[in-house]
């Protein structure tokens, strides 16, 4: 598609009221595509280029899934009172960066219908937060595993991996008591016409999981510049990814949590590898070789992208927040530690994006 494309005609008094606070890579992309698929979707976002964008042009996307736009409504910052007050919606889907969650949760449940609630579309481990504001009954979380889309312009989103489709689950979302309830079926249901998805009932430990791969790559990109495909195709950048890997499922699993695989791959076998085990090498290199499969040479990881835009990174949420679990359990996270003093300084601007940083972080955990 080319042009702008309207929201398809259906029985719209059928279908939930919508709204994504934070319209962003991933609330944008999934917000728009909702909408496409003939939901009643608004964007809430506090970037005035970009709602202005979204406006006068629709939403633009390129990248894997092809060239098109979508014209989803979107409304400034200062507008959501309309929703509050005019509107309420069934759902407010939360997709802000991690620092932004507390205003962003509060916004979300001002929002609500009554018997609505709140799902949050971010990484971490957010939920408690957003349930001590919006209340634990109107709280769901969802996961979006390398859906991998950048917010490159004002009303532009490129999406730089493949969709998941059959062969990967994007959206595991799940409530926080882990059952499965008629409403978590419908967001399921719901979010697989946008990619695949699936209901858990082990949304914490789908949490910790997804935590661990993300500080796997997101902060070895921003400190070196190098592409997401750069990092899980280099040897040097595998062997820390390994390490990093292991430091996290060992803290993951001494506080409690029963984790799911990770890059496809069970805890045990990054375990074993990081331990010198050949076998699990061996199955190592070859998810990384699988993953390559769906990734493109236009991806950088959302650290590196708000490094490069002069903005904040989630980094005290991502691999400053495993050191400081570690921290907290007793168990050192060498890597992790490393990795987010290294990105605090590149913050500070005493330090630039450099691939020289993989010798030194070579030899800070050697």
């Amino acid at each position: 598609m080319n042009a702008a494309s309207p929201r398809p005609s259906g029985p719209a008094d059928a279908q939930p009221r919508i709204a994504f606070v934070g319209a962003g890579a991933t609330g944008g992309y999934v917000g728009a595509h909702l909408f496409q698929a003939g939901y009643d979707v608004t964007l809430i976002d506090p970037w005035p280029e970009h709602v202005e964008a979204i406006r006068k042009n629709g939403l633009a996307f390129s990248g894997t899934v092809g060239e098109y736009t979508i014209a989803v409504p979107a409304l400034h910052i200062h507008e959501a009172q309309q929703v509050a007050s005019r509107s309420p919606v069934d759902i407010a889907f939360v997709c802000t960066k991690l620092y932004d969650t507390a205003w962003a949760a509060s916004l979300a449940g001002a929002c609500l219908a009554p018997g609505g609630y709140v799902v949050t579309l971010q990484n971490c481990l957010v939920e408690e937060l957003v349930a001590g504001i919006v209340g634990a009954d109107r709280t769901l979380g969802c996961i979006a595993s390398t859906l991998s889309a950048e917010a490159h312009r004002p009303g532009g989103i490129v999406r730089t991996r493949q969709p998941g489709g059959s062969g990967y689950t994007i959206f595991r979302a799940g409530e926080l008591h882990g059952r499965t309830t008629p409403r978590l079926q419908a967001l399921v249901a719901m979010l697989g016409q946008v990619d695949s998805a699936r209901a858990t009932s082990n949304l914490w430990g789908e949490r910790w999981s997804k935590l661990v791969a993300n500080t796997m790559t997101t902060a070895l990109s921003a400190s070196t510049g190098l592409t997401l495909k750069s990092i899980v195709a280099g040897a040097p950048t595998r062997s820390i990814m390994i390490r990093l890997a292991a430091e996290a499922i060992r803290i993951g699993v001494a506080l409690g949590y029963a984790l799911e695989p990770i890059r496809t791959l069970d805890a045990q076998a990054w375990l074993d590898c990081a331990a010198g085990d050949a076998a699990a090498r061996a199955a190592v290199d070859a998810a990384f070789d699988n993953e390559l499969k769906r990734m493109t040479d236009r991806g950088y990881s959302g650290m590196a992208q708000d490094l490069r835009k002069g903005r904040r990174t989630e980094n005290d949420f991502m691999n400053g927040y495993v050191a400081r679990r570690g921290r907290e359990a007793g168990l050192p996270a060498p890597t992790h530690e490393a990795l987010s003093l290294l990105i605090g300084r590149i913050e500070r601007g005493a330090a630039a994006m450099d691939p020289a940083h993989l010798d030194t972080l070579v030899d800070a955990v050697a």
